[in-house]
């Protein structure tokens, strides 16, 4: 399986519970973190932890590793590491605050 495809389950998982806003960053060239950020937000702590989950599940169930994740507990800011992949699953009162699109603005938005 190939990196797009992860890119593509996690999109899926993201949108599957209603995640606002998701934003694709291709990081290739840019950062040695990850291939690609995808940055979401959610209404609620509840949906943030919802995200993230259906991340986790999603992944495993697509046959990759989860790598880490932090934040989960909190609920404001969840990293989910998939390896080529990291998503950023935000409650929408931290997503403006951190604007991580703002920081990377050199890494180009993808359409997925």
């Amino acid at each position: 399986m190939t990196k797009d495809t992860l890119l593509q389950v996690a999109y899926q998982a993201a949108e599957d519970k209603k995640a606002e806003d998701i934003v694709v960053l291709n990081m290739e060239g840019i950062s040695l973190l990850a291939d690609y950020f995808l940055i979401c937000s959610a209404n609620s702590d509840r949906q943030v932890q919802s995200i993230a989950r259906e991340l986790m599940e999603k992944a495993g169930e697509a046959g990759y590793e989860v790598k880490s994740i932090e934040g989960f507990d909190a609920a404001r800011w969840v990293l989910v590491d998939l390896g080529d992949v990291v998503a950023h699953v935000f409650h929408r009162d931290e997503r403006s605050y951190y604007n991580l699109e703002r920081l990377w603005r050199d890494a180009p938005q993808l359409e997925v």
